[in-house]
């Protein structure tokens, strides 16, 4: 793909029809995910009176526009992490970067306050994000139980702060602190340039099969919204029945959803994604499901979805339920896959330096080049310490693949096939 160039993908007979078209616990998940001290809890370990992310909202002007080329997109991240994490999580920061996005960093309440601290120095510290002001921490963290619903209260707080402090975004990506890009932001924010703005990626399937039995016939309660120490679900004995109002749908908890999608979740006047929040109290792995089941039972927004969640992902066989550990031994697959992001990384893996070093070209402890940095690229110095426009985005050979795997998802037939259903 070319800037001077529009995909023919975009001029395909899909494109026209998809841009026009416990109760006590559950109330607790909803304080806990809305309430008003949550969102001031994201400026304890920030800098400055503003809004954080303000001046970014005043485009320094597209060149894009100018040369009649699509509108450069923002991502919103949330990278989260628990007990020691802080590391990983600036590891993760680095190689995401780009000054026209906007991230929001999250350690659970397993952190130690000193690692959270710490972290936030770093923010506060590195001229490059002082300089451009697009990275919050969260200071007040949140309890998040493994397979519990406080995932998706911690979730919906870190959708919550973005919508109220960073108002000019597209999509919104969620990633943990064993996840890794596999392309640089200069490469992802071409090729999404040329997206329609409405489009959900998340995996998908209401064929929950197994699921049923395990997941959504069970009623577990999560400690985690009434307690402050972390432990496992409590399993009830008794059962319930399938819903009969909506359909379930099951999928990867990793997605790139739009703001108008999310602000429909947080802030919109439908009742259906409140509903559904207090249904997935007790609902184990609830964050598989969530988003899931609100896009997939909305008019509006059930023929958006992309049956991806952009991620390379290997799992243990039988019974596909668990992550592997990605290595060197699986980097070949990983690039051809063409997916943006992979996961799960152990903690300091060679692989990691691999991806760095082939496919985003940067070096430890440094930003991810791209056309925003006008330093000396030959050095051995941090290009990106020297910062110019940040609209002046130079895509990669790596772009190509991505490119790849983005009209396959998008052909009509494949594209229709694989939505809700």
């Amino acid at each position: 793909m070319k800037k001077n160039h529009i995909p023919s993908y975009l001029n395909r007979k899909w494109f026209l029809p998809l841009v026009t078209i416990a109760v006590l616990s559950g109330i607790l998940l909803i304080v806990l995910t809305l309430g008003q001290s949550k969102f001031s809890s994201a400026a304890d370990f920030s800098y400055g009176q503003q809004s954080k992310f303000a001046h970014l909202d005043q485009d320094f002007g597209s060149g894009n526009d100018r040369l009649g080329l699509p509108k450069l997109p923002r991502f919103a991240y949330l990278i989260s992490g628990t007990n020691g994490d802080g590391r990983r999580l600036r590891r993760v920061l680095q190689a995401v970067y780009h000054p026209r996005n906007y991230y929001l960093l999250h350690l659970d309440l397993e952190a130690s306050d000193a690692e959270r601290l710490e972290l936030a120095k770093y923010v506060k510290s590195e001229n490059v994000i002082r300089k451009f002001r697009n990275v919050m921490v969260v200071g007040k963290a949140n309890l998040v139980t493994y397979k519990g619903p406080t995932i998706i209260a911690s979730t919906l707080h870190g959708i919550a702060i973005l919508l109220k402090r960073a108002k000019d975004w597209d999509w919104f990506i969620n990633l943990s602190a064993s996840d890794y890009p596999l392309v640089s932001q200069d490469d992802l924010l071409h090729i999404f340039s040329y997206l329609p703005r409405d489009l959900n990626f998340l995996d998908h399937s209401s064929n929950i099969g197994w699921k049923e039995y395990q997941r959504a016939r069970p009623i577990i309660i999560d400690p985690g919204l009434y307690h402050s120490k972390k432990s496992g679900v409590f399993w009830a004995k008794e059962k319930r029945s399938m819903p009969a109002s909506f359909k379930l749908f099951e999928g990867s908890e990793w997605v790139v959803l739009t703001k108008p999608f999310l602000e429909f979740c947080v802030w919109g006047r439908d009742n259906l994604p409140r509903t559904l929040l207090m249904y997935y109290t007790n609902f184990i792995s609830s964050s598989e499901g969530y988003f899931h089941t609100v896009v997939c039972n909305h008019k509006d927004y059930q023929n958006t979805t992309v049956n991806n969640d952009l991620h390379y992902t290997r799992w243990d066989n039988p019974p596909k339920e668990h992550p592997i550990d990605l290595t060197v031994e699986h980097f070949d697959d990983m690039i051809q896959s063409g997916a943006p992001f992979a996961r799960t990384f152990a903690k300091d893996d060679p692989v990691l330096n691999k991806i760095d070093r082939e496919l985003l070209w940067r070096s430890e402890g440094q930003f991810t080049p791209g056309g925003w940095c006008v330093g000396n690229f030959v050095s051995g110095d941090d290009p990106c310490v020297f910062c110019g426009n940040p609209n002046a985005v130079k895509p990669t050979v790596n772009s190509k693949r991505l490119e790849k795997l983005i009209v396959k998802l998008l052909e009509s037939e494949n594209f229709r096939s694989k939505q809700c259903k």
